[in-house]
């Protein structure tokens, strides 16, 4: 009895209107970190909780 070829079925690429949501919502989580790092008192917070970890 000889083994059988291990065969994976692919995964169906996701529709169109998918992809273009997951691409904004992306697109708007880097807008609102970038725009946090223009403030200088989040910058402040953030390195003061970073320090504070050590």
């Amino acid at each position: 009895m000889s083994p059988t070829p291990h065969t994976s079925s692919p995964t169906a690429p996701l529709p169109t209107w998918l992809r273009a949501v997951i691409w904004v919502v992306v697109l708007c989580a880097l807008l609102a970190v970038f725009a946090l790092y223009t403030r200088p008192e989040f910058m402040l917070t953030l390195a003061d909780q970073v320090w504070a970890c050590f």
